[in-house]
């Protein structure tokens, strides 16, 4: 009988497989004429938080599959200096899917501020995961790295019990890992992409909260991360918005299933977010309008985003609060 592989293997596999899916797109791409667009002024960029982000243009910058953090210029910012804790999560542990890098990352720094220890589950991005281990132990509080991949359900039975076993206990799950990859045309999505995204992104959301649910009780939360995308489409990510909106659904509908169980379910819809996602997905050229077509004419970034979490997360913030969407898109259009 053949050898199981380990799941820091089948990760490494995946990360592999998702290469060779985006060197077919990015092929498909240099064959394509592009039609030459108009050239619009730049909206002017909004800032209104406690201090100002970066704005666009953005360095053009393109990265392989799953895409790395630390590579990122600028870097993203996570830390929310400016936020300050106050016990809201005392105590509690949270799983962070996708949590070596982006939102989940700057989820795992504020939840870790407001109390919480925190296994972050990752593809295999281990100099990333281990900036956020210590970014998190910065906090004072516990953090568990575990690199595997979502799609396999029995990998994601695994870290759950790998983060109880540490930690005693399960009070929130974060589902956010995603894989994004843009295709011109419905033609060019081949069956390989179209199951990863699938696999990734909606059915690694369905393995994370079954292998998570008999560890909860009644206090615990499920956050899942949504998108703009979800709400309004994206012509060049069919099959990324067609999960999203599935989340959206899966988010509805699980909040009516586990509610006399005392277990709350939301999700936050975020708008364009500066994450190693999008180099690792657009042309290092197209990279410098990221976001600008944004309410605020400008991307996020994963520190403007992780309050949200947070909010929803926390019972004295939001133990009426089940089953809602709440979108962070810089407008009510994003």
């Amino acid at each position: 009988m053949a050898k199981e592989k380990k799941p820091a293997s089948k990760a490494a596999g995946t990360a592999a497989r998702q290469r060779s899916i985006q060197k077919q797109v990015e092929a498909k791409d240099a064959r394509q004429t592009k039609a030459s667009a108009k050239k619009e002024p730049a909206k002017k960029a909004v800032q209104a938080g406690v201090r100002k982000q970066p704005e666009n243009p953005l360095p053009a910058q393109h990265q392989k599959k799953p895409g790395h953090e630390h590579e990122l210029d600028p870097r993203p910012r996570y830390l929310a200096p400016d936020y300050k804790g106050s016990g809201k999560l005392q105590d509690r542990v949270a799983i962070v899917t996708g949590g070596d890098s982006g939102i989940g990352r700057a989820v795992a720094v504020l939840f870790a501020r407001e109390g919480a220890d925190v296994a972050i589950v990752y593809l295999s991005e281990h100099e990333d995961a281990e900036e956020t281990r210590a970014a998190v132990e910065k906090e004072g509080r516990r953090c568990l790295v575990i690199p595997g991949d979502v799609k396999d359900a029995t990998f994601c039975n695994g870290a759950v019990a790998a983060t109880v076993q540490a930690f005693g206990r399960l009070d929130i799950l974060v589902n956010n890992a995603a894989f994004q990859l843009h295709a011109k045309k419905l033609e060019d999505l081949t069956d390989e992409h179209l199951q990863e995204t699938l696999q990734t992104n909606i059915a690694g959301y369905f393995h994370m909260a079954r292998a998570a649910l008999p560890h909860m009780e009644r206090g615990a939360c499920i956050i899942n991360s949504g998108s703009e995308t979800g709400l309004f489409g994206s012509k060049h990510l069919l099959d990324y918005s067609a999960t999203k909106g599935a989340i959206h659904a899966f988010t509805k509908s699980l909040a009516s299933n586990l509610l006399e169980r005392g277990i709350r379910v939301n999700a936050v819809a975020p708008g364009p977010v500066w994450t190693p996602l999008n180099p690792a997905d657009k042309p290092a050229k197209d990279l410098a309008k990221f976001g600008e077509s944004s309410d605020m004419g400008r991307p996020a970034q994963p520190e403007e985003i992780s309050p949200a979490y947070v909010f929803l997360a926390a019972p004295v913030c939001s133990s009426y609060v089940n089953g809602i969407v709440l979108p962070v898109m810089g407008g009510p259009r994003g």
